[in-house]
């Protein structure tokens, strides 16, 4: 590529304010973001014993039921603070790039970064010196499949409880999520996307960097201009999706009408017995959802029994004796 389209990206942030549509407000914020594992014992130990999230579901991928889908976050699992894998044994590792989330980042307490640094020290995670970003503190470092994560102590306060019943003291827990990054080789109909149909606003830029919010906790999303770099592979250790949030059912329909009208291939609605879901690619190729608050995790089971079985949607039920006979058996960490 000609140095001077280089350049280019390098000092041309990408914000492309629009007006905010008005007949709808933005969405929310992130409901929940969904990767890829090939092994699920270390990643439930890494995701709960090491990061501190609650295993609030074992299911299995709908798509796919001799697979796990494995959910983790608060107490609850409240939208804005799930993370979701697909366990694929055996999966070969994948390559974050252009096309792909190239970050899911997680809110913690301000002050607390030198305390997580330590913690992941000392579980033998490598983790880079923190850096200040767009106003905020961010300490970055890697999953056991090499997937990005970031830890962010943003410079607005995150009013979001923890889960107190975890690993890892309510003082420094993780909140939610703070933010996706989204790596592009090209920014500009991303941009119109967030903007024009999905209500974010532009806020701040530095560098190849630029960002976008709704003004909610886990609101935030960045896009970051890559143009030079391989383009990414999905698989293990990397992100399948990220949802944003809809309240319920007739918001969802609504958003559907919205985002087929700005002339995007939408799916139909389809149950995911926890939240109803619509997906579509932006034009950066990476796979967006968005997916309903409710009805939520405890549909099927108490919040006190939250992840301790395995739950299955009743058209799987009748499969319930040979998938537990495929799935892998796994342990959680004790708190």
């Amino acid at each position: 590529m000609c140095n001077h389209l280089v350049l280019w990206w390098a000092v041309l942030p990408p914000l492309i304010p629009q007006e905010t549509p008005s007949a709808m407000a933005s969405l929310p914020g992130i409901h929940h973001v969904t990767a890829i594992t090939g092994d699920a014992q270390s990643n439930v130990d890494f995701y709960v014993g090491l990061l501190g999230l609650r295993l609030v579901k074992r299911t299995v991928n709908f798509d796919d039921p001799g697979s796990y889908h494995l959910y983790y976050g608060d107490e609850l699992g409240r939208p804005g603070s799930a993370m979701t894998f697909f366990v694929w044994p055996g999966a070969y590792r994948g390559r974050q790039g252009p096309g792909q989330v190239g970050a899911t980042a997680f809110s913690v307490p301000p002050g607390s970064l030198d305390w997580w640094g330590q913690r992941l020290e000392e579980a033998d995670v490598v983790v880079e010196p923190v850096e200040v970003r767009l106003g905020d503190e961010v300490l970055g470092f890697d999953d056991p499949e090499g997937m990005r994560l970031e830890l962010v102590a943003a410079d607005q306060p995150d009013p979001r409880e923890p889960w107190r019943d975890g690993p890892v003291p309510a003082e420094r827990a993780v909140r939610g999520f703070h933010s996706v990054t989204l790596s592009l080789a090209g920014y500009e109909e991303t941009a119109r996307l967030l903007t024009g149909t999905l209500g974010f606003q532009p806020v701040a830029a530095g560098g190849p960097r630029a960002r976008y919010t709704t003004g909610e906790p886990g609101g935030v999303v960045d896009l970051l201009a890559q143009p030079d770099a391989p383009a990414g592979l999905t698989a293990a250790g990397t992100v399948h999706h990220v949802a944003w949030r809809t309240p319920d059912d007739p918001s969802q329909l609504a958003w559907r009408e919205r985002v087929v009208a700005a002339g995007y291939d939408v799916t139909p609605v389809l149950d995911r017995q926890y939240f109803h879901s619509i997906y579509f690619r932006e034009p950066g190729g990476i796979l967006f959802e968005i997916a309903t608050d409710v009805p939520g995790f405890t549909v099927d089971e108490p919040a006190e029994r939250l992840g301790e079985e395995l739950r299955l949607p009743p058209r799987l039920e009748p499969l319930r004796a040979e998938l537990a006979l495929r799935l892998p058996p796994f342990t959680v960490p004790a708190p």
